[in-house]
C-alpha cells in the first residue's frame, strides 16, 4: 500500500517512468534515461537521489574519459603538437575529475539541509558541475584546426562529448533539484513567532 502511495504521490507508475519524466528537463534526454534508467530503482523517485546519481554517473565516465585521453600519448606516430593537445586534455579531464568528485561528496553530505545552509551547498554544486562541463569542453580545444584532424583528435572527441553530455544532463538534474527545493520552501508556511 506505501508503494502505491508513494507512486501516487510523484505522479510516476514506476520508477523507470520517473527516470524518463526526469530526463525530459536535459538537453540529451535519451541518453539521460540509457544512463540512469538502471539506477531508476536506487533513485526511488527522489530528486536528491537522482541528482546524486546523475553526478555519480558523470563522475564515471568523467575518469574513464580521462583514462583513455591518458592512453592516447602513447600512440605511435603522435606529432608533437597533438600530444601536447593531448596532454592539455588530460590535464582538464584531471580537473573536471576533481571537480565532479566534489560535487558527488558535496552533494552525499548535504542530508537534510535547509534554507540558507541548503543554498551554499547546492551553490556549491553548481559551481563545480559548471566548471567540469568548461574544463571537458576546454579539452578538446587543443585539436581546433584542420591540421590536427585525424584518428586521435576523432577518438577523443567521441569521449569527451559524450562526457560533457552526461555531465550537462547531470547539471540540468541538480540544477532541477535546487530549483524545486526553493520552490517547496517558497510555499511551506512559515513560522509565527
Amino acid at each position: 500500500m506505501a508503494g502505491i502511495v508513494a507512486s501516487a504521490s510523484t505522479g510516476h507508475s514506476s520508477p523507470t517512468d520517473y527516470v524518463v519524466a526526469s530526463c525530459k528537463a536535459t538537453r540529451y534526454p535519451a541518453l539521460c534515461v540509457e544512463c540512469l534508467s538502471g539506477y531508476a530503482s536506487a533513485i526511488r523517485q527522489n530528486e536528491q537521489h537522482l541528482a546524486q546519481t546523475a553526478l555519480s554517473v558523470s563522475l564515471s565516465r568523467a575518469q574513464s574519459a580521462a583514462a583513455f585521453v591518458a592512453k592516447m600519448t602513447q600512440v605511435r606516430g603522435i606529432k608533437p603538437r597533438e600530444r601536447q593537445a593531448v596532454k592539455d586534455c588530460i590535464e582538464n579531464m584531471g580537473d573536471s575529475v576533481d571537480r565532479l568528485s566534489q560535487s558527488v561528496k558535496e552533494l552525499g553530505q548535504m542530508g537534510r539541509a535547509v534554507g540558507q545552509d541548503f543554498m551554499w551547498h547546492m551553490s556549491n554544486v553548481q559551481t563545480w558541475v559548471s566548471a567540469a562541463l568548461t574544463d571537458e569542453n576546454t579539452c578538446f580545444d587543443g585539436f581546433a584546426g584542420s591540421v590536427m584532424d585525424g584518428n586521435i583528435k576523432a577518438a577523443i572527441r567521441r569521449k569527451v562529448v559524450n562526457v560533457a553530455q552526461v555531465t550537462s544532463n547531470a547539471l540540468a538534474l541538480v540544477n532541477r533539484f535546487a530549483a524545486r527545493h526553493r520552490a517547496s520552501v517558497a510555499l511551506a508556511p512559515t513560522e509565527k513567532p
